[in-house]
């Protein structure tokens, strides 16, 4: 019998409810009430996370055992609701300028995060599919968002392609596993495949598939051929959302994934992954050297600390798991931070996305060069700032499990990684001074850029509560282990 009890989905209900409102009032008032949407989902999705914080985050596995609540997908939930926050309130001002301020774009937005917080609290293979296909199809048509634009077009469409390619591959994989085992439920998997002496061959081949799918989510070698063409050709606010939030639900989603229903068989996910993290880690970081597109340049970059964030998981530990989940919180902060540099590189109303158009910034624009050079130290792992602890917790993780080769090629890609990241700061602050940007930074992109400053810089100080909150986070992973 379904349990109905609704409760654990009260954050997704809100949402739904609240997107369906947002859908009748852009049809009434037309694209005029963009901005108006705009700020009431920033609002829906603050409200949302104080609905989150008052619930109880104790387990709870609820419709037929297809949704699962805990503290785990409570705080992933919190970082996907404050990422919306920051992408939504980054875009506003984006979209007026370019031309495509259409109420459709917080609405699409919303879709997509109900989506990403349905994936972080999947207990099922089919559940998990209908929670990453709801973000999939709402971020599709954002890519193509700007549809003036053939690059935006031509992104749209590459993603989609590709996109289907990579859920055709999951839904193969989820397919071979119910052939297998008998069953979708994250439990049933997890208690047949531990009764199991020897795991059969269809069983392994089907995680294969099911973990290229996931891979493309969050792009990992070698299915991140998608992420710099569409991260260039899109909207530069939807860009910001991709490097944001999907990978931070998916990199959930996979680890829930793992370390539930395939625990037992770690041995087997855990080459597969050895190999994504080993090639995410040397291509992003050898690759972006030679981008002169900023946004190109992130898209290689996120490839790295996607990389770098997939070492925790090859840990398998308790101790790795929380890792992970403090490095996507910094990178969720960094990352808003660079973006709300890069959403502000315009002259006589056009947008610019060379590396080069940042030269003699540190003339023009002192705030915004200090504040960019500020997270691309931090991005690169020098000490004191937030990145170099999100890093140096990941391969304590490694070399902890033995994960030596791990390790080291971690640090010699984040060496490597440095060598772009500086040359922005070179740029800015050692090249000659070339036009300066328009106009004075809107007030939602100061808010964002003088937070993402802060925490960087004042992690050092007090990193407790954070990462109390993520060990806590990953205990709930292996309670039962």
């Amino acid at each position: 019998m379904i349990d109905f009890n609704l409760l654990p989905l009260l954050p997704e209900i809100f949402l739904s409810l609240t997107a369906m409102g947002f859908l009748i009032v852009g049809v009434c008032r037309g694209h005029e009430s963009m901005q108006v949407v705009s700020w009431a989902s920033v609002l829906s999705y603050a409200f949302c996370g104080i609905l989150l914080l008052s619930m109880s985050w104790d387990t709870e596995i609820v419709l037929n055992d297809m949704f699962k609540f805990d503290r785990f997908a409570g705080l992933m939930k919190l970082l996907i609701l404050l990422g919306l926050i920051i992408s939504v309130a980054l875009s506003v001002r984006y979209l007026k300028q370019e031309g495509i301020a259409r109420f459709e774009y917080p609405v699409l937005v919303t879709l997509a995060g109900i989506g990403m917080m349905l994936m972080v609290s999947s207990n099922n293979l089919l559940s998990l599919y209908m929670g990453l296909e709801l973000q999939s199809l709402s971020l599709y048509v954002l890519a193509s968002f700007n549809r003036n634009s053939l690059k935006s077009s031509e992104a749209g469409v590459k993603y989609f392609v590709l996109g289907s390619l990579s859920s055709g591959m999951l839904l193969f994989g989820i397919s071979l596993i119910y052939g297998f085992v008998g069953s979708v439920d994250f439990g049933a998997i997890g208690n047949t495949l531990a009764s199991l002496q020897n795991v059969p061959f269809g069983v392994t081949f089907g995680l294969v598939f099911i973990l290229a799918g996931l891979a493309f989510k969050i792009s990992a070698v070698p299915f991140h051929m998608w992420t710099p063409d569409v991260y260039q050709g899109a909207p530069t606010s939807v860009t910001a959302l991709f490097a944001i939030i999907p990978k931070i639900a998916a990199m959930g989603l996979l680890i829930r994934l793992l370390f539930e229903p395939f625990a037992s068989i770690a041995d087997q996910w855990g080459q597969i992954i050895y190999f994504l993290s080993l090639a995410s880690m040397i291509v992003g970081s050898f690759a972006a050297i030679m981008q002169e597109n900023i946004k190109r340049l992130m898209a290689y970059s996120s490839i790295g600390n996607m990389g770098y964030a997939l070492i925790g998981v090859v840990a398998g530990t308790q101790g790795g798991v929380a890792a992970v989940i403090l490095y996507l919180i910094i990178y969720l902060v960094m990352t808003s931070g660079v973006f709300t540099v890069i959403l502000s590189m315009r002259r006589d109303g056009s947008d610019y996305e060379k590396i080069s158009d940042l030269r003699g910034m540190s003339q023009s624009n002192p705030v915004m060069a200090y504040a960019m050079a500020i997270l691309m130290f931090s991005m690169s792992g020098i000490p004191p700032m937030a990145g170099f602890f999100g890093k140096l917790l990941i391969f304590e993780a490694a070399i902890a499990q033995e994960l030596y080769i791990l390790a080291v090629f971690g640090v010699l890609s984040s060496v490597v990684a440095a060598y772009y990241y500086l040359r922005i700061v070179k740029v800015m602050f050692f090249e000659e001074e070339g036009d300066a940007f328009d106009g004075d930074l809107p007030f939602a992109r100061r808010i964002v850029l003088f937070v993402s400053v802060m925490f960087v810089l004042a992690f050092a100080i007090k990193p407790g509560l954070i990462v109390a909150s993520t060990q806590g986070a990953a205990s709930v992973l292996f309670a039962g282990l």
